[in-house]
C-alpha cells in the first residue's frame, strides 16, 4: 500500500494526460499513415483490423453498464453504445466504419467476415473486453480515457488523408468527423468518474496502470499490423498462402 499522499485532482489529471506520449498516434504505423507513406494495402489492413475493435466497443460498454449500480452513470454511459450501434435514423459508428472500409476499397462482406483480422489484434481486443467484464465498473470505465487523446488523431486524419490518399472516397471520413464531438463528450464524463473515484495514491497509481494497459492494447494492435503489412510477415505466410483465421471462438 502506498504511503504517499494522494495527488490533487489537477495533478492526477495531468499525470493521466501525460500518458498521451505513449498513445498509438506515435506508433510508426500511424506515423507513416499521417505522412502519406502507407500503401493502399496497409490502409485497408488497418481499416479491416480496426473494425474488430469498433464492433467490440459496445460489448465493452455493455459490460460496464452490467456492473454499474449507479443509475445516473448508466443514463449517460449508454449513449456510447447508441453512438456505435446506431438508433432510430442515426446509423452509428459501426456503420460509418463499414462505409470507411468501402471507401478504401474493401467490400462490406469481407470486413464483416473478419477474414483480415490478425490474431494479435483479436487477442489484444479480446483482452480489453474481458478486462471490462471482470473489473469493477469504475476501473473499466476509466480504461476508456485513452479517448482524451483521440480528437487529435481524428483531426489529423481529416487534415492529412485527403491530400495523401486521394483515392479514398470522401464519404469514408464521416466516422472521424462524428468522433470529434462524441469523444470530447465522453472524456468529460469519464474524467468526472475517474477524478472522483481515485481519491488515494494507491488508487491513482492503479489507474495509471490501467490506462497503460489500454495503451498497450492499442499499440499491440499496430505491432501486429506492422508485421503483416509492412514486414510482409502475416500469420502462416511461411506455411501457406491460404486464408487462415478464426472468429473469436474461445472468448
Amino acid at each position: 500500500m502506498s504511503t504517499q499522499a494522494p495527488m490533487s485532482r489537477e495533478a492526477f489529471e495531468q499525470a493521466l494526460r501525460a500518458k498521451g506520449d505513449l498513445y498509438h498516434i506515435h506508433h510508426p504505423y500511424h506515423v507513416d499513415m499521417y505522412a502519406g507513406r502507407s500503401t493502399p494495402e496497409q490502409i485497408r489492413g488497418w481499416v479491416a483490423n480496426r473494425f474488430y475493435y469498433q464492433i467490440n466497443i459496445p460489448l465493452k460498454d455493455a459490460a460496464i453498464l452490467a456492473n454499474c449500480p449507479d443509475r445516473e452513470v448508466r443514463r449517460k454511459w449508454v449513449q456510447r453504445i447508441l453512438d456505435h450501434d446506431g438508433y432510430d435514423d442515426a446509423e452509428g459508428g459501426i456503420e460509418a466504419w463499414l462505409r470507411l472500409g468501402e471507401a478504401v476499397g474493401l467490400t462490406r462482406e469481407e470486413i464483416l467476415s473478419q477474414e483480415h483480422v490478425l490474431p494479435g489484434v483479436r487477442f489484444a481486443v479480446d483482452a480489453y473486453v474481458n478486462f471490462a467484464r471482470r473489473a469493477g465498473w469504475e476501473e473499466a470505465a476509466s480504461s476508456s480515457l485513452t479517448e482524451m487523446f483521440a480528437p487529435t488523431i481524428h483531426q489529423s486524419r481529416l487534415d492529412a488523408w485527403p491530400d495523401h490518399y486521394p483515392w479514398i472516397k470522401e464519404e469514408g471520413y464521416q466516422y472521424f468527423r462524428n468522433r470529434l464531438t462524441e469523444a470530447r463528450r465522453d472524456v468529460k464524463h469519464g474524467l468526472e468518474i475517474t477524478l472522483d473515484f481515485y481519491d488515494t495514491r494507491e488508487k491513482q497509481e492503479r489507474m495509471l496502470e490501467i490506462l497503460q494497459f489500454k495503451l498497450d492494447v492499442l499499440w499491440t494492435m499496430l505491432d501486429a499490423m506492422s508485421m503483416a503489412y509492412e514486414m510482409e510477415r502475416p500469420p502462416y505466410h511461411t506455411v501457406t498462402r491460404d486464408k487462415v483465421y478464426h472468429r473469436g471462438l474461445f472468448r
